[in-house]
């Protein structure tokens, strides 16, 4: 099979009935079984503009195993309509180790200036008002080589904000969105909030690998960004008593971490504590409106603009929500 074309069509401008083949990533490889027992491939086949699903209803077993279950594949196919949506039918795959310029077609990125956004998220951290809190937003910020792979990395494997630059932009996110929340609430500690937040998501830069795929690290396997965030806060408020000589505050740390070991909400979505103090429920709540509400507009309005109808008014169902979704905006023409 030959798939590697100077040019390509991307999956956001695909539409039903066209033949495709080239190099793509494949994500969560699975062996199915049909109703007569017999053996196919899905997946999600993916490119730095959208994904799509695929299938392969003839494989065979040992082309199964040499596939990656997150990688790159070379593959040709044509995509069809289904159930309201654009599913790839795969005729031949196989795995490939992509160029640098493949690369580049291949994995999403933020379509934000990655720059603009962290001058943004240091304008937020600039409004911190007590002296320990800047104090110790700038011992983060200083720290060039954890700033360079927050600036670079995704927020998560899949699911929300899944590319380059996405832990960034969620960071952003849901910082803008407590920049407006706090002073509904006065009594709440702004600081706290905000600081939470900035913090909330940094262990992700340890948990991850996205020089090549999206992927976890032994440590992201072994740790997790949950537990891995509060070790960072750990050494960082250290670092800020011996360099500065100022004492954080009492339980300042404390609480701090307890927002990034309970940002997850319920043990069962991987929190290690249930939030316990009004600026970790804040901070909880936050974060999972920026995540659902960017998984739902990604499913239900995504910007590819296929030309043809493709019918059907529901997403498939969003695992991640538990719920298929109506499409149509309804005050939309």
């Amino acid at each position: 099979m030959t798939a590697r074309a100077s040019s390509r069509r991307f999956i956001r401008d695909m539409e039903p009935s066209e033949y495709l083949s080239g190099v793509f990533c494949i994500s969560n490889a699975q062996l199915g079984r049909t109703k007569t027992d017999k053996p196919y491939l899905k997946c999600l086949i993916k490119d730095k503009t959208g994904e799509m699903a695929g299938r392969m209803w003839s494989i065979d077993a040992e082309t199964f195993r040499r596939l990656p279950t997150e990688g790159f594949v070379a593959l040709e196919g044509e995509t069809q309509a289904y159930q309201g949506d654009l599913q790839l039918v795969i005729r031949a795959i196989e795995p490939i180790e992509p160029g640098l310029e493949e690369l580049k077609e291949l994995l999403p990125v933020s379509e934000n200036d990655p720059e603009v956004m962290f001058s943004q998220v240091v304008a937020l951290l600039d409004t911190l008002q007590h002296p320990a809190m800047k104090a110790l937003a700038r011992v983060y910020l200083e720290d060039k080589a954890l700033i360079d792979a927050f600036k670079a990395a995704p927020a998560a494997k899949s699911m929300h904000h899944a590319y380059i630059h996405g832990l960034l932009e969620h960071t952003l996110g849901v910082m803008k969105l407590a920049d407006v929340v706090c002073p509904l609430y006065p009594k709440l500690n702004r600081d706290i909030v905000l600081m939470g937040l900035f913090l909330h998501d940094l262990g992700k830069t340890r948990e991850l690998v996205w020089d090549r795929s999206f992927t976890y690290s032994d440590r992201g396997e072994l740790i997790g960004h949950i537990v891995d965030g509060a070790i960072l806060l750990h050494d960082r408020a250290q670092l800020v008593m011996r360099t500065t000589g100022q004492r954080l505050p009492k339980n300042a740390v404390m609480v701090l971490q307890h927002i990034i070991l309970s940002h997850h909400d319920k043990p069962e979505f991987g929190a290690a504590k249930v939030p316990s103090t009004p600026e970790a429920i804040v901070v909880a709540l936050l974060d999972n409106l920026d995540a659902k509400t960017f998984i739902a507009l990604a499913a239900a309005r995504p910007e590819r603009a296929f030309g043809g109808d493709l019918g059907g008014n529901f997403t498939d169902k969003q695992w991640a929500l538990d719920t298929k979704l109506f499409k149509p905006d309804p005050l939309s023409e």
